[in-house]
C-alpha cells in the first residue's frame, strides 16, 4: 500500500472514531519543542528545549544559529515526548508540525523531520499556522472553551484581533500597523540595556516604577477603531531616554519601564475589550508569548469583569511556543478531514487570512 492509501486510510479512522494521537513539533523561531496531544485536549507530554543562553549574548535571536540547534536537538527532543507519553511510535494516529510563520531554517528542520516520520510510520502529515497553535493553547488551559470567541494575539511577531467563529474560521477584526507589541516591548528592553530576552526583564523592571510618571500618547490608538500601532510610542520613549542621557539628567529606567509598559498593556486592552462587545461572542482569549505578561492579563481579567465578558488566558507554559499547542490545533483540522501532502515546504510568513498571504 502506498504512503498516500495509508495516510488517507489513517485519517479516516480519525474522523470515524473522533480519536487522535498527535505527535506534535515545533521549531518555528528558537525552542525546539514535541509533545503528544490526544484528542486536542489533553497533554500527555510537552518538551521544550529552550536556546535562550545561547542567543542571549547576541541580545536577540540569530536564525542560522538556531535552526542548526535545531537539528541538532530535534531527534532527541522527540523521543523524550514519546517517552513521557508512554507512546510508542505504532500508537500515533497523526503528526503535526509548525510550517509557519517563522525562520524559514528553523521551520525547515521540522519540516523535514516530521516529512521522514510521517513517511516512514505511514501517518497523515498536517502542517500547522504557528498561530492558530497560539489561540489552540486556550483549548488546552480551558475544556470548556468552545467558539465562538473573540482572540487577542499578542507576540513578538504578531498582534492581531480575531473572532474565532469556528474551530477552523476566522475573522480579523484588527492588527498592528506596524510593530507588534511583543516586538515593540523586546526593543524598548534593548534600548533600557535589560538581558534578552527583553519582554519579562522589562515586566520585571516596571514592577518598581510608576505607570503613570512617565506617559506615552498615540492619536492612531486613541481612535476608535480596532487597528493598533506601537511603533511611534516606542520611538518616543527612546528618544526621550537619548536625550535624558545627552543632558546628564537623571533617568529612572523603572518608571520608563512602568509607563510603557502601561501604554501598551492599556490599548490593547481597550481595543480587545471593544472588539469583543462588538462581536457579541461574550468570551475573550489572550494568546501569544506576551499573554504571560501579568499585567496585561490583570489588565484584560479586570476589564472583563466590569463588562460581564468571560476571560480566557493560557496556562505559563502554553504562552511562550511549544508543540502542545500545535497538537491541539492539528486535531481539528484532521477532524475536518485536512492533511498535507510530503511536498510540504517551510512559508515563513504563512497567514490565516487569505489577503495576508505572500
Amino acid at each position: 500500500m502506498t504512503y498516500s492509501a495509508l495516510a488517507d486510510e489513517k485519517l479516516r479512522q480519525i474522523q470515524e472514531t473522533g480519536r487522535a494521537r498527535v505527535l506534535a513539533i515545533e521549531t518555528s523561531c528558537d525552542e525546539t519543542a514535541a509533545a503528544v496531544v490526544e484528542g486536542g485536549r489533553t497533554v500527555l507530554s510537552n518538551v521544550i528545549y529552550s536556546q535562550i543562553p545561547l542567543h542571549r549574548r547576541y541580545g536577540g535571536v540569530v536564525p542560522e544559529l538556531a535552526s542548526r540547534n535545531h537539528v541538532g536537538q530535534v531527534g532527541a527532543v522527540v523521543r523524550q515526548a514519546l517517552a513521557e507519553a508512554d507512546t510508542k511510535k505504532d500508537e500515533l494516529d497523526a503528526i503535526a508540525v509548525t510550517s509557519g510563520p517563522g525562520l524559514v531554517g528553523a521551520l525547515l528542520v521540522g519540516v523535514s523531520f516530521a516529512k521522514a516520520f510521517a513517511l516512514g510510520g505511514g501517518l497523515p502529515l498536517l502542517g500547522c499556522n504557528h498561530i492558530l497553535g497560539h489561540i489552540a493553547a486556550n483549548y488546552l488551559s480551558h475544556p470548556d472553551l468552545e467558539p465562538p470567541f473573540t482572540c487577542l494575539i499578542v507576540s513578538g511577531g504578531h498582534t492581531h484581533l480575531i473572532e474565532v467563529e469556528d474551530y477552523a474560521r476566522f475573522r480579523l477584526l484588527g492588527r498592528t500597523r506596524d510593530d507588534a507589541a511583543g516586538e515593540a516591548l523586546d526593543k524598548v528592553a534593548r534600548a533600557l540595556c535589560l538581558p534578552y530576552p527583553g519582554g519579562p526583564e522589562l515586566e520585571k523592571l516596571a514592577l518598581s516604577g510608576d505607570p503613570h510618571a512617565i506617559t506615552f500618547h498615540s492619536a492612531f490608538n486613541e481612535g476608535k477603531g480596532f487597528d493598533m500601532s506601537f511603533s511611534g510610542i516606542k520611538t518616543a520613549l527612546i528618544n526621550r531616554l537619548y536625550t535624558m542621557e545627552q543632558r546628564g539628567e537623571t533617568v529612572n529606567r523603572a518608571d520608563l519601564a512602568a509607563g510603557f509598559q502601561y501604554t501598551v498593556n492599556h490599548t490593547l486592552t481597550r481595543k480587545a475589550i471593544r472588539a469583543a462587545i462588538t462581536a457579541g461572542s461574550g468570551s475573550l482569549a489572550l494568546a501569544g508569548g506576551v499573554s504571560a505578561n501579568q499585567n496585561l492579563r490583570g489588565m484584560l481579567s479586570a476589564a472583563c469583569a466590569k463588562e460581564g465578558i468571560a476571560f480566557y488566558c493560557p496556562q505559563p507554559v502554553y504562552c511562550t511556543d511549544n508543540a502542545a499547542m500545535i497538537g491541539a490545533a492539528a486535531y481539528y483540522q484532521l477532524m475536518a478531514g485536512e492533511r498535507s501532502e510530503l511536498s510540504l515546504n517551510a512559508y515563513p510568513n504563512l497567514s490565516i487570512f487569505d489577503e495576508d498571504q505572500t
